[in-house]
């Protein structure tokens, strides 16, 4: 039996805002809703964790420089002090036209005892994330072979068995890491970078690197990718690209490495992978750490009826349908104005997809498939940043809308027009760490603007060295303070 959530009927005039998701782009767009909304209007998150997790220090707890609890904290207590509503459970179905009387839309939730609950809402932002979707490679992940950062457990687990390999390594034994994507159409690949130039560091500091074999396997066309085409940085006075900048990271650390990559399988030991060309290839190892391919969380849509409507509010692959162009074209064809600009649903002109829950029009990088039809291409990469960015600008639109009595979001953030920093960790250490700090201008290219580079070469650059890894650490604590609340949190920029 369908319950109707208690606590959350109010009078005429007020507005039910639901956020499903606490992640970095729904806890930041919770948050600013209920910061810039009257409190007659109701804000509920609805997760199904109870913690929130700062994602980009996972890094370091998978090489032992952070523990778990340090990237993670309880959420209801920080909810509870801002006058939030918090739902532990997971949202499973969509009803957007309702059937709760009056036409109330609602989001069907299974809680912990997998009691099923309706929850109404005015308007809803769908900030779920990713799905990590381990199942798209045999004997991938923590219940296969290989390990993870993609969330605090698994990022522990990863360090416990980081441990054991360096235990053994100080006892004489030569050791093969192998770190990149699991998949052929996977994303983050700055996080496996990350990762792995945090390993070789943190083997250097044990005292082992010496017997270490550290391998980089990649679904991009070139190191450098980041599933972002690539980029041109001005460095040091100087343009280089990306693919120069981080074959020469890796070539200082001796790291080698595999592109244009699609791992088929994993097995105790080994990878079996095609590359672009079609060839069958394999690879031993003793640790791996492979990063999965995402898809949408599996949420569906019915309409008043009961008929499913999923695949008219969501892309193939499980991410939310917004106000993209979705036109299936030539990749030369695609444009900057092809993305996104408000987020909003077309159809429910009260329902948005932040993060990484709203589906891209197109990738970044050129889509690849090999003689056999894999397809060799990396994802375009909307967390961190612009997550949070497009979090809070959607707490803007909304809280306007209600404010105003309109349909009509006043505010864009399209990625094709949005810039970003990223701080990408090279080895964890106050005293000899670094890290890389880019800005990238925008971050979907625009070359009908930019023709030469396809961004602004005077707003994209990079550095390398020991002060991003002081600014690094810094962010890690700003961060966590403000996703805390704290006073004075809507100082500190997303």
């Amino acid at each position: 039996m369908l319950l109707l959530v208690s606590g959350l009927v109010l009078g005429r005039g007020y507005m039910r805002v639901v956020v499903l998701g606490a992640g970095v782009s729904g806890h930041t767009a919770a948050s600013f809703l209920r910061r810039y909304l009257p409190s007659k209007h109701s804000v509920t998150v609805i997760s199904p964790k109870s913690t929130y997790n700062w994602i980009p220090s996972n890094i370091w707890v998978g090489v032992g420089k952070m523990r778990r609890e340090d990237v993670v904290f309880e959420l209801a207590p920080i909810y509870r002090k801002a006058g939030i509503d918090f739902i532990l459970g997971k949202a499973t179905a969509l009803y957007p036209e309702g059937d709760l009387g009056a036409g109330q839309p609602y989001v069907k939730v299974e809680l912990e005892d997998t009691t099923q609950v309706a929850v109404p809402f005015d308007f809803l932002v769908n900030a779920t994330g990713p799905k990590l979707n381990f199942g798209a490679t045999k004997g991938l992940g923590p219940e296969g072979f290989s390990y993870s950062v993609c969330t605090d457990d698994h990022a522990a687990h990863a360090s416990e068995a980081l441990m054991e390999r360096i235990a053994l390594m100080k006892r004489g034994a030569r050791q093969k890491f192998l770190v990149g994507t699991g998949h052929g159409m996977c994303t983050c690949q700055g996080a496996a970078f990350e990762y792995i130039v945090n390993l070789e560091f943190t083997l250097r500091q044990a005292g082992v690197r010496d017997k270490a074999d550290i391998r980089w396997i990649s679904n991009e066309f070139e190191l450098g990718d980041f599933g972002m085409g690539g980029l041109h940085l001005k460095r040091g006075g100087y343009i280089t690209h990306s693919k120069l900048f981080t074959e020469s990271l890796f070539a200082e650390r001796g790291l080698h490495w595999i592109t244009r990559a699609h791992v088929r399988e994993v097995q105790d030991g080994r990878v079996y992978y095609e590359n672009l060309e079609g060839d069958e290839l394999e690879e031993a190892f003793d640790f791996a750490m492979l990063l999965p391919p995402f898809t949408g969380v599996g949420l569906q849509a019915f309409d008043r009826a009961g008929g499913e409507i999923t695949q008219e509010l969501f892309a193939p692959s499980g991410f939310m349908k917004v106000d993209a162009d979705y036109t299936a074209k030539p990749f030369e064809e695609w444009k900057a104005a092809d993305w996104p600009k408000t987020y909003q649903s077309k159809r429910y002109p009260r329902i948005f997809a932040t993060g990484i829950a709203f589906a891209p029009p197109h990738g970044i990088s050129r889509p690849m498939k090999n003689s056999k039809g894999t397809v060799i291409t990396p994802s375009p990469p909307r967390t961190g940043m612009p997550s949070a960015i497009i979090g809070k600008l959607t707490a803007r639109n909304i809280a306007e809308m209600i404010k105003r009595g309109v349909e009509e979001p006043r505010y864009e953030a399209s990625m094709a027009k949005m810039g970003a920093a990223c701080v990408a960790s090279a080895g964890a250490s106050l005293l000899s760490g670094s890290a890389a700090s880019m800005t990238v201008f925008p971050i979907v290219p625009d070359f009908e603007t930019y023709p030469e580079y396809g961004r602004d070469i005077n707003r994209t650059f990079g550095e390398i060295g020991l002060a991003g890894h002081w600014i690094k650490y810094l962010l890690h604590h700003l961060f966590i303070y403000k996703a805390k609340l704290n006073p004075g949190w809507p100082l500190i920029p997303e």
